[in-house]
């Protein structure tokens, strides 16, 4: 279950034809404000509007071709949904993606638009991974979880190949933890680019079970998270992210609910970019005073831009 750097690049062919080469950002306001350069990786242009279609089409594209007319079923709040969905589309097979009855209806629109077949549950009653594997049973669909596979996380490693090779001189890279899918690839490939360039991750106040995972050193589960960044609602590290993140992470950052607002904020009105709660968290960190010491250039990962309209009316 190792995945090594090679997984990545070779990730990258393979995914060329699906996802796009998204752009590098900049803000003398941000920096100012942050108190050092920092360079955007707008997953918020992705295709399916976040970094998750890396991951799902370097997922589906590696699924062997004797299987691929089953299918595949995923299950995901969203994002991951609507990847695993388009990527499903792009080869002709069908998609099956459990999502919670609580997810933004743009996300289980979205999803629907691209072709998934959309199964909802009650994430506070029943579990996402047992209706998942139940239904690939019945059906013999692949199941593509949204961060604890090889393929998915070496396909999430992709974007910051991108990013090292268009900004190459960086100190340390930020990324939002859900499940730790992004940041294990994100990880693995900088370190093996720039072995002296520093990895953080940063959680929401509400859903910080990596950061108490490893304060604990071993995976640590909390209640379901009603932190307003959805993407970021897993309860448990995973069991392959988990020991990546130990070995190649310095450190976790939290942020609160107000902290995540204020940021889209910014995003929106002095940057003019539509950025989701989810994608908002690892800014939201530096915004706020927590740049950790030492750091002059910091590469940032925006995970996603999607958000319902009625939400981004109440900032």
């Amino acid at each position: 279950m190792e995945i090594q750097f090679s997984d990545i690049q070779q990730a990258a062919q393979r995914i060329r034809g699906i996802a796009h080469r998204t752009p590098v950002l900049t803000s003398r306001t941000f920096d100012s404000l942050a108190k050092a350069n920092l360079f955007f990786k707008c997953e918020n242009f992705q295709r399916g509007g976040a970094f998750k279609i890396r991951g799902a089409a370097n997922a589906v594209y590696s699924i062997p071709r004797e299987l691929l007319p089953r299918g595949v079923v995923a299950y995901s709040s969203g994002n991951h949904a609507q990847a695993v969905a388009i990527a499903a589309a792009s080869v002709g097979i069908p998609a099956t993606i459990v999502m919670p009855t609580d997810a933004p209806a743009l996300k289980i629109e979205g999803t629907r638009g691209y072709g998934g077949r959309v199964v909802t549950y009650d994430r506070l009653r029943e579990s996402r991974e047992a209706i998942g594997r139940k239904i690939s049973e019945e059906t013999g669909a692949t199941l593509i979880p949204p961060f604890d596979h090889p393929w998915v996380i070496a396909g999430q490693g992709t974007a910051v190949l991108e990013l090292l090779e268009e900004i190459a001189d960086l100190d340390a890279i930020f990324t939002p933890i859900g499940g730790g899918g992004l940041i294990s690839g994100t990880a693995i490939a900088a370190k093996a680019l720039r072995p002296s360039i520093r990895i953080f991750g940063v959680e929401p106040e509400d859903a910080n079970d990596t950061k108490l995972s490893l304060i604990a050193g071993s995976p640590v589960e909390i209640p379901p998270p009603q932190t307003i960044a959805d993407g970021l609602r897993a309860s448990k590290p995973g069991a392959i992210t988990f020991p990546i993140i130990q070995k190649l992470v310095e450190d976790v950052l939290l942020v609160s609910e107000d902290e995540i607002r204020a940021m889209m904020r910014f995003f929106f009105s002095r940057m003019k970019i539509v950025v989701e709660p989810s994608g908002a968290v690892p800014a939201a960190a530096l915004l706020h005073g927590k740049l950790p010491a030492g750091i002059q250039r910091a590469g940032v990962i925006l995970s996603g831009g999607n958000v319902d309209l009625e939400f981004l009316q109440s900032l």
